[in-house]
């Protein structure tokens, strides 16, 4: 009875003890990351932006189904990252969806995600040694009031092998749910000029990269050609603008515009510059001679540029390290569009570690022109630049198709890296210092206050190719399906230049993934099943032995 009576204080005392800690854990609340890359806390930033839902935020996760496990653990690591967001609000819910899950046919539902802007990934299933092709939709949908937004979960790298897409698709979870969330949750507040006057592309060629930025901030045109008559009040104007973006101009700048540029920069503006000083298109090849002039372009902006501590060579880049030019042979039904190497097409290379630019697909150039750095007060990062196997041709220059036929010099392409964008970040000082001004002008600045400016070589980087008069994807090859990372480092950059809220730097951050080795598990496969199936029924039976006789001698000793 006594024994019975101490069982029973035991066991109450072991319930109450549960109550307590329960009760306490209700109150102090926390969750512990013991990983050593910190993958799953969320950094500063993401913290700010998800605790602005008031209302439900819901998103729904089309990762489901039947894939390798390098999709299993895309799977895992966006359910956990999902979860600690909705540790911190808990307005935030998900729930994770198989699109095919109800026998629908595939091709149509992913020609349904594709019309959504949501490219399902084809990816070979390799098991028992037998390669099959399978479809799975690594996207999710972030749903807020009547708005929503897709959040890609697989990024695309030209090259890369399954686990590094999935590694570099991890790295980059974080800042592709907070970058949804943010469009969702965070008011417009930035205002954006994209020039006009000057020649720059025609909008239907910066479409989707105006498409993509009006999803953050207020876009409008802005052109300087009242600067002849009223110069005063467009450069009033022009400061009402945050940041202003130039892309690819053709005809001159005049010293009335440039000032007016100038003193935009010294109020605190930003600009993002793409301008080229190689007159040449790829169109002009494709006559009966099949070879054009590239010749240089002067936009009046070489002291503009120098004072700030860079010089944009009249020369062409040459890469080995490149992307290829597409032409076509036969005719009618027949025609077929074939790829060769074209050095002209430099596939950038980051040599930095910089927020923009970390983790980025390759950018495609055309006709660049390398950038030099000068030394003076303000900080450059060299964000893209050719490959160490490069080359530079002056200008004037003929550039003929017949090079397709002929195998390059390696010995001509020893020119290194050589810089195609460029990050100027300081306090500036103005062109117009210490000179006379073409136009009176009130509270004229000869210094800066800090600010952000952005140059690069070439205006066909924020070009986007067109199909049946309708823009498609920038960085997007229609002809060879490739998806270069023009889109991304353009958006980066735009964001770079304007972030109040540390989004762009989660781009940063580091994880390190582990994958199985599949080759070595396949050559071991029979060894792994004896060792999972076989050997716990030898521990378990070896156990059942041991207790059986351990019992018997008790037993027997009794």
């Amino acid at each position: 009875m006594r024994l019975q009576k101490s069982h029973f204080t035991q066991v109450l005392i072991l319930l109450v003890a549960l109550i307590i800690i329960n009760v306490l854990a209700h109150f102090f609340y926390g969750r512990f990351d013991l990983t050593a890359d910190k993958r799953y806390t969320l950094s500063p930033a993401s913290e700010n932006i998800v605790e602005l839902a008031e209302a439900p935020l819901i998103i729904d996760v089309f990762l489901e189904g039947e894939f390798p496990p390098e999709f299993r653990k895309l799977q895992t690591e966006t359910r956990q990252l999902l979860e600690e967001f909705a540790a911190v609000n808990p307005q935030i819910t998900y729930r994770f969806t198989d699109p095919l899950e109800d026998g629908g046919n595939a091709n149509e539902i992913a020609t349904q995600f594709y019309e959504m802007g949501m490219t399902p990934a084809r990816i070979n299933v390799v098991e028992n040694g037998r390669t099959s092709e399978a479809i799975i939709f690594p996207w999710a949908m972030a749903n807020y009031g009547n708005r929503s937004v897709a959040i890609p979960l697989l990024k695309n790298q030209l090259g890369a092998t399954t686990e590094d897409r999935v590694a570099a698709s991890v790295q980059q979870l974080e800042y592709a749910f907070a970058d949804a969330f943010s469009k969702l949750l965070q008011p417009k507040r930035k205002k954006v000029a994209v020039m006009r006057g000057n020649g720059e592309l025609e909008d239907r060629y910066i479409a989707d990269f105006v498409r993509s930025i009006q999803e953050y901030y207020f876009i409008a045109p802005f052109t300087l050609d009242s600067v002849a008559v009223d110069p005063q009040g467009t450069l009033e104007q022009l400061k009402e603008y945050d940041l202003v973006i130039e892309a690819k101009p053709t005809q001159p700048y005049t010293e009335a515009e440039k000032l007016v540029l100038d003193q935009h920069l010294m109020h605190g503006g930003k600009q993002l510059w793409l301008v080229e000083h190689a007159a040449m298109e790829t169109d002009s090849l494709f006559t009966p001679a099949g070879s054009a002039f590239a010749l240089p372009r002067d936009l009046n902006l070489g002291d503009y540029f120098f004072k700030y501590g860079l010089r944009i060579n009249p020369a062409l880049a040459k890469d080995l390290y490149s992307a290829p030019i597409i032409l076509a042979s036969g005719s009618g039904n027949n025609t077929e569009f074939n790829p060769y190497p074209w050095f002209y097409y430099p596939l950038s290379s980051s040599p930095s570690d910089h927020p923009v630019v970390n983790n980025l697909e390759a950018v495609k150039f055309q006709y660049a022109s390398p950038i030099d750095t000068l030394k003076n007060g303000i900080n450059k990062t060299v964000l893209l630049a050719t490959s160490p196997r490069s080359a530079v041709e002056g200008l004037p220059r003929e550039i003929s198709l017949e090079q397709i036929t002929s195998q390059p010099d390696p010995a001509e392409f020893t020119s290194g890296e050589l810089a195609l964008a460029v990050m100027l970040e300081g306090e500036f000082s103005s062109v117009y210092e210490n000179r006379l001004l073409p136009f009176d002008l009130k509270d004229f600045r000869s210094k800066a206050e800090e600010t952000k400016m952005l140059v690069i070589s070439d205006g066909d980087v924020v070009k986007n190719q067109l199909q049946r008069g309708e823009p498609l994807s920038l960085g997007f090859d229609r002809f060879t399906g490739t998806t270069y990372g023009n889109r991304e480092f353009m958006l980066n950059a735009v964001n770079y230049l304007l972030d109040d809220t540390g989004l762009i730097n989660i781009r940063s951050k580091e994880v390190k993934i582990a994958f199985l080795d599949i080759e070595k598990a396949e050559a071991q496969r029979g060894l792994w099943q004896v060792m999972n199936i076989l050997l716990p029924l030898l521990v378990l039976g070896v156990f059942a032995v041991v207790f059986r006789v351990y019992r018997k001698r008790k037993y027997i000793r009794k």
